[in-house]
């Protein structure tokens, strides 16, 4: 997490329904509000249609893309928003979800994060899209 980036579980609160914070403070910097990144493949193409986790995988990627490109990394992210078309598809992004967070945030304490499950995407194919707001000092 980075220096100016703080998660916050307040006392009293009841404890997360999963890998994340109640809420993020930020000390300074300047925000970065991250549209919706969807499972784009390089040419344009939905990749993994169908298939969720495979969309999982090409959206974090796109979003990290996005990050870098603006001198940022997934540390600096203060908060999340993930929208599912399928509710059956929970428990799978908490799985995958599981499994990524540790890798981009050592320290174990994530960013808070809104999971929403929606009638469609832009495009049906489509089956996650997770929007950010990141901060640079």
């Amino acid at each position: 997490m980075a220096k100016h980036i703080t998660y916050v579980n307040p006392e009293g609160a009841a404890p997360a329904q999963g890998l994340y914070s109640h809420a993020t403070m930020v000390e300074k910097g300047t925000l970065f509000y991250i549209a919706g990144q969807l499972a784009v493949a390089a040419d344009g193409s939905v990749a993994g249609k169908n298939d969720f986790k495979v969309q999982f995988k090409q959206v974090f990627d796109n979003l990290g893309d996005v990050l870098k490109g603006m001198g940022l990394s997934f540390s600096e992210v203060a908060k999340f928003n993930t929208y599912l078309v399928h509710s059956q598809d929970i428990d799978t992004f908490m799985k995958l979800r599981a499994e990524l967070f540790p890798t981009l945030w050592a320290d174990g304490v994530f960013p808070p994060n809104t999971l929403l499950v929606v009638d469609r995407m832009v495009k049906e194919d489509f089956l996650i899209e997770v929007e950010a707001v990141a901060v640079k000092a």
